[in-house]
């Protein structure tokens, strides 16, 4: 998982072609988007984080830089 490659995703597209992005990666298919990461499962797992971030900075009206923390947070607690 690489930060800044999520904040750009959150910057540059909306919750829907994340999640179209999403949908293609698992159906094993390119996105029309592009997504950085080193294999599908990265490019996934960044794709996954930026449709949380973006949720979480509407629903708890955060800048990107509180809610990618939040978002760390939460998988640091989910590994430990």
């Amino acid at each position: 998982m690489q930060v800044p490659i999520i904040k750009q995703l959150v910057a540059d597209y909306s919750v829907e072609q994340l999640a179209a992005a999403e949908e293609a990666i698992l159906d094993e298919n390119s996105p029309e988007i592009t997504v950085e990461g080193k294999d599908e499962g990265e490019q996934l797992t960044h794709v996954m984080a930026a449709i949380w971030v973006k949720n979480h900075m509407e629903k708890e009206g955060v800048s990107v830089g509180k809610a990618v923390r939040d978002y760390t947070v939460k998988v640091r607690n989910s590994i430990s």
